[in-house]
Order: C-alpha cells, then structure tokens, then sequence
C-alpha cells in the first residue's frame, strides 16, 4: 500500500535526517528563560517545514509565555479531520557531563540519533510533517483533512494550552486526534495506547513544637513530627498492596475480563525483576504487574522529609515532617474528589501533638477511547502493514494531561501511536531515537491516514 510513497521518503531519507538535525540542534529549553528565544526559533522553524510540506494556514500564535504552531489543509470533502497534536520544546540537558556528544549537536550512532528532543518529541513530531509532505508530493492532496497544533510548553506541564484551546475551539475542531509522544511496548512490538492514567498530586505540613528540641530534655513529653507523619502515611496502604483511603475506589471502572486476559499475557515479571534490580515485585493484590500499572489506581509517597540531615547525627526531635504524595487515577476516577477524600482521610487520621497543612498541586482527570473505536482499528491496521506484526492495544501507566483537554474540551478521541522506546533516555542524557522506528513509524503514520479516510 502507497509504495510511491514509501519510495518517496527512502529516497529523500538521507535529506530528511540533515532536516531533522537542524530541528534538533536549536535549544528549545521551555523552562529556561534565557532560552525564550531559542524556543521560538524552533516554533518559526516548524512553521517553515509545514509550508514547505504543503500545509496551509500556517502561523505562529502567541499564548502568554511560548508560542503554538498551527497549519491545515482542509480539501478533503467529506473525510474526517485528524488534529495533529506534539510538542516542540525540550527538558534540560543536566548533567551535561554524562552526555557522550553535546545534547544539540546531533549525531547518528548505530542507526540511532542522540540529542535533547530525538524521541521526546521533535523527532515524532518532524514525522508528522515528514508523513504530509511525502502524501502530497507523490499524490497531490490528503486521504484526510488535517490539522497541526505543535505547542512550546508540554515539558512545563502546558499552562497555556487549555486557554488557548478555550479561545480557539472552531479552530482546532476536528474529528479525531492523533498524538505520537508515547512508548511502543519494546523494539520491534507497536503498540495503540488506548487509555491515560491521571493525575492527583499533593503535599502534607506536619508542624509539632515551635522549633526542633534537644531530644534529651523533651524526648517523651511530645509528639515527634516524623513519628506523627509516617504513622499517618502507614494508614494510607494495607498489606495487600490497597489503598485504604475511603472513598477512592468508589468510581474506578472495572478492567474487563479480555483486558485482565491480555495484561496478565504480556506480564513479565521475572524480566521487569530483573531490570528493576528487585527480588521481589509487590502491588494491589489479585491483579498482575501490568493490570497493576496500566488499568489501577494508585497512591504513591514520592518524598519524605523532616528533622536532621546531616553527616552523624544530631539529638533533636523535629519541628517539622513533610511528605509529597501522587496518585495515579483510572476511569471513572475525579482528581478533586480524590484529593478531597485523600485530606478527609489525613484529617481523621492525624496523631496528636502536631497540626497539618495540606497543599493540592497537579490534576488531570484519566482517559480513555474503546479499543474498538474505529480511529483505533485504524491505527491498529496502519501498524501492523508497517511492522508485520499484531500490535498491541495498551493503555499507560502515565498521565498526559492534554490528552483529556482535547478531550473534554473539543470532544476528541485519541490516537497515541508513539514510536519511541522507554530506552531511549527522554529526559536523561544521551537521549536517542531509533531510526528503524523512523522508518516504519513514518510509513505506519501515512497508511493511518489512508486507513481513517474509509473508517466508519
């Protein structure tokens, strides 16, 4: 299928590295202001490559930190409308001196290419442009209609993008959304991610005396801080691997029995073992490891801290205890329902001696699209024609919030077929993307697009 323009991109796949190095080269740092106006060369950049692809529309729109790049080309009549969604701007280098060549000077080692940003997300990203100049330069127009919105501030959790969809609703209004800027399940194994997890985060202020005491003269006549908080923390989970908030489970959609099939196949417990450096694994009883990361719900203490830190040791009794909490959320879960019944619960549980201040930060509620929606088939034909194998149909352990915005906000399903590797080091040094994932990725994406055009 569309061998003129698979011949297409091997011809002009030498070109289109030497293209995707210069995307790659410019510092679009989002959370570094000196780096403001390398973020929006790298937006103009992407806006020159649309033109030059053969979108129309194309402009560069302001938000109130970095800018969004939009194009179309709507002359499809009567077809679907695919809204194109990736990320331009890049996580920081740090440390720099792990990387074994400079972070934005790219370079190809064993068929790979190392810089910031090669799989999280430009490189996927100039594969969608790759995929709509290919189309119409070997065919002349698109199976579909299309549009892009490429946004400056993903790795900055996107403050501006849900005003922006909010000002531009009819603007990016379309039928389907597609977004590469996630993980096959492993080199040669495609993946359609059907489902997100969400998103509650929070922080616990314990305060006990008005300042740390000397141990020897008040050590058992008052509360210790971080006595009080992990006596609190322990009544959050019980020895089943459960959450023992109340309320949390209430509204969590059931797996269905073809989901629990399929997550206990592709369960590998004595491989993740074994890259995770542990003798044992330990979860929510009754579920195996991916059901557990994938379709469950979780309460997790990323940070405890409080009291002396210090070489040796010091005799206080601490004033202060701090934890920092994120919960991982399935359908039909609501991030502000579980954040109120997570302080109800801290509330009902806080030992005496100490007062508590809890402080609410990141939410984004989960998503899913039923795995035989017809934008997922789609995908689901388009991978196996490139990879010549069954991809599989998976949901992620993550959040990607902007998923459920274009969800709640414009009524979008989601295509998330990604072609990066969760080797690949995003956001560490010496970030790389595969470029046999290059290849059959790009071919995957076009014969998407010719697959969605009949699908109903």
């Amino acid at each position: 299928m569309n061998e003129d323009v698979k011949k297409y991109l091997q011809e002009n796949r030498d070109a289109h590295l030497e293209q995707m190095k210069e995307l790659l080269s410019i510092p679009s740092i989002s959370s570094l202001s000196e780096h403001k106006e390398d973020v929006k060369k790298a937006a103009e950049w992407l806006a020159m490559a649309l033109k030059e692809a053969g979108v129309e529309n194309v402009k560069v729109m302001e938000t109130k930190r970095h800018p969004v790049v939009y194009g179309d080309w709507l002359k499809a009549e009567g077809k679907p409308t695919v809204l194109i969604y990736g990320h331009y701007d890049v996580q920081p280098v740090d440390p720099i001196e792990l990387w074994e060549t400079p972070p934005f000077e790219p370079a190809i080692r064993d068929d790979k290419i190392y810089a910031r940003g090669a799989s999280d997300d430009k490189g996927q990203v100039f594969m969608h442009i790759k995929m709509i100049e290919a189309i119409l330069k070997t065919k002349g127009e698109l199976p579909v209609n299309v549009k892009f919105c490429i946004e400056g501030e993903e790795e900055i959790g996107s403050p501006n993008l849900d005003p922006f969809v909010d000002e531009h609703h009819d603007l990016l209004s379309a039928d389907v959304l597609l977004v590469s800027d996630t993980s096959m399940l492993e080199k040669g194994k495609p993946s359609v991610c059907y489902g997100l997890r969400g998103l509650c985060g929070l922080q616990i202020d314990l305060k006990g005396a008005k300042g740390d005491l000397h141990s020897g003269i008040f050590g058992g006549a008052v509360q210790n801080s971080i006595h009080a908080l992990v006596e609190l923390l322990a009544t959050m989970h019980n020895d089943k691997g459960q959450v023992t908030v109340e309320g949390f489970y209430d509204k969590v959609r059931p797996l269905t029995d073809e989901e629990m099939q399929t997550y206990e196949e592709l369960s590998n417990d004595e491989k993740m073992k074994k890259q995770l450096g542990v003798k044992e694994l330990f979860g929510e009883e009754g579920y195996s490891s991916i059901a557990r990361t994938w379709g469950r719900p979780t309460l997790e203490i990323n940070g405890i801290y409080g009291g002396f830190q210090g070489e040796g040791i010091k005799t206080v009794i601490p004033s202060e205890a701090h934890a920092k909490i994120t919960c991982r959320l399935v359908p039909d879960q609501d991030p502000k329902e579980i954040a109120d019944a997570i302080v109800k619960h801290i509330d009902k549980h806080l030992p005496p001696g100490v007062t508590v201040e809890t402080t609410l930060f990141d939410q984004a509620k989960p998503f899913i699209t039923p795995y035989d929606h017809p934008a997922i088939e789609a995908a689901g034909k388009a991978l196996k024609e490139a990879y010549h194998v069954d991809p599989t149909y998976a949901r992620m352990g993550g959040s990607v919030p902007i998923v459920e915005t274009f969800n709640t906000k414009l009524g979008l399903p989601a295509v998330l077929m990604g072609f990066g590797l969760d080797e690949e080091n995003f956001h560490a040094p010496n970030e790389h993307f595969h470029l046999e994932n290059f290849d059959k990725g790009l071919m995957a994406l076009v014969d998407f697009l010719f697959e969605l055009e009949y699908a109903e």
